[in-house]
C-alpha cells in the first residue's frame, strides 16, 4: 500500500483521534533527520521521541521489529515501516506473525498476516524519568486475519507493556 493510501485509511479509521488534538504528523517527516538539509528540525516537546516497550526492560524508537507476547513470543511484529512517528501517534506497516498453538503451542505453527500498525496513548515510563512510550497498539487488519477470541476481526486495539 502506497504511503498516501496509507495515510488516508489511518485517517479515516482514527478521525475521532485527530479530533481530540492527538494528530498523526501525516505530511511531516518522521523525524528530525528526515528535515531538508538546513532547515531546522521541527520541534513540538521536550520528549518528541517516543518509545514503545516490546518487552518489559526493551525499549526501543521505530522498531524493524518487536514482540508483543514476550512470556512465550508466539505473537511479534516484524518488517515494521513506519511512516509516522511523532509524540502523540505513530504509524506504519509490517507483518504480524502468530503461532495458532494447535494443538498445543510447542506443536503450535506460525501464521503471517499484513497489518498497518498504530501506535498511540502517551505514559511516563516507569524508573527512567523524562521518556515517554506509548501505550495502545491498534492492528489493521489488510488481508487475513487471525482467529482472535473466536472471530475475525479487522482491528484489534490492545495496551502495550508497562
Amino acid at each position: 500500500m502506497k504511503r498516501g493510501r496509507l495515510a488516508l485509511t489511518i485517517a479515516a479509521i482514527f478521525g475521532s483521534v485527530l479530533a481530540l488534538g492527538l494528530g498523526f504528523g501525516l505530511g511531516r517527516p518522521a523525524s528530525a533527520a528526515a528535515t531538508s538539509r538546513g532547515s531546522a528540525p521541527e520541534v513540538t516537546s521536550p520528549f518528541a521521541e517516543r518509545t514503545v516497550v516490546s518487552c518489559p526492560g526493551r525499549l526501543e524508537a521505530r522498531p524493524g521489529s518487536f514482540t508483543l507476547a514476550c512470556a512465550d513470543g508466539n505473537d511479534y511484529l516484524t518488517r515494521m515501516s513506519w511512516t509516522s512517528w511523532t509524540p502523540g501517534l505513530a504509524s506504519g506497516y509490517g507483518t504480524q506473525v502468530v503461532n495458532d498453538c494447535l494443538p498445543y503451542c510447542a506443536a503450535g505453527h506460525f501464521h503471517s498476516y499484513p497489518v498497518l500498525v498504530v501506535l498511540w496513548g502517551s505514559a511516563a515510563l516507569r524508573g527512567n524519568p523524562g521518556t515517554l512510550r506509548y501505550t495502545k497498539i491498534t492492528l489493521i487488519y489488510t488481508g487475513a486475519r487471525p482467529q482472535v477470541l473466536g472471530g475475525y476481526p479487522g482491528t484489534v486495539t490492545d495496551t502495550l507493556w508497562t
